[in-house]
């Protein structure tokens, strides 16, 4: 069940549109585990959050939905973290499925909010931003640090470098993170989303270049070398079923990449046909 649920879901964003409505697993909790080197798990069965650990405390990737604030604090306490050592908050993107807890967990944690220069307005008025066929609203949070592309985020040592990847929205933030593992040191990369999910391609007054960035983040991307992938929605690198080395899959991301780009390509041409 659980699996036709995700591949239902999944199959309704790379077509250009989002589920009718939220798939159960977005707010199913489960327990916290263990992903590679420095890196743990603290979201819900069906939206990433990922903890990254250092010596001066954590940086949390994605606030998923504010109904999930709950158990992701009680995630991160059970791998023995206090909330006071979440230091940093940093996003994939602006839409209410991934940031929607972030203004919650800023005001529990005391945490430093950072975020690309793109999402800052949808962060901090608490909609999406562009021409959609769906209204996406979430709590508002406060941007502590606009960042650009190429920033680098360090903590304790650890060093998370933003990359611009726009398109799904117009701040969409691929994150790299160096791990050194048995094997020697491999690259995680957290892709933002590559789906149209919902955007108006053609005709996008809010967001006029959304067809050119989507088409600059698909070339990027395809250059990207990822030798671990970890999305905001888990079930596209089986995140919550794999384990240790399995999390190893250096084909994955071009892949994803591929099967975004034909998506898009299809949803555009189906629009402007419509548009003529």
């Amino acid at each position: 069940m659980i699996a036709k649920l995700f591949a239902v879901a999944s199959a309704l964003l790379l077509a250009g549109a989002p589920p009718l409505s939220d798939p159960p697993a977005w707010t199913r909790p489960i327990a916290p585990f263990h992903i590679i080197g420095n890196i743990y798990y603290v979201g819900s069965e069906g939206l990433a959050a990922y903890l990254i650990t250092t010596s001066r405390g954590a940086i949390l990737l994605d606030g998923t939905m504010e109904a999930n604030v709950p158990a992701i604090e009680a995630n991160i306490k059970a791998l023995g973290i206090k909330l006071s050592d979440v230091k940093i908050l940093l996003n994939s993107h602006a839409h209410f499925d991934h940031a929607g807890g972030l203004a919650h967990l800023k005001r529990d944690t005391g945490a430093t909010m950072m975020a690309m220069k793109g999402d800052v307005w949808a962060l901090e008025n608490g909609k999406h931003f562009g021409d959609q066929n769906y209204v996406g609203a979430f709590a508002p949070v406060k941007v502590d640090r606009v960042l650009t592309d190429g920033a680098k985020v360090t903590l304790g040592g650890v060093t998370m470098t933003a990359i611009a990847t726009p398109g799904h929205t117009s701040g969409c933030t691929t994150w790299v993170l160096p791990v050194r593992l048995k094997a020697g040191v491999k690259t995680v990369v957290f892709p933002c989303s590559m789906t149209v999910a919902g955007n108006k391609l053609v005709g996008n007054r809010q967001y006029p270049d959304i067809v050119a960035d989507f088409r600059r983040t698909f070339d990027r991307m395809a250059k990207l070398k990822a030798d671990v992938v970890l999305p905001a929605h888990p079930e596209l690198a089986q995140v919550t079923t794999r384990k240790g080395e399995e999390f190893l899959q250096p084909a994955l991301l071009p892949k994803l990449v591929a099967d975004a780009r034909a998506a898009f390509d299809k949803e555009w041409l189906k629009e402007s046909a419509i548009a003529r």
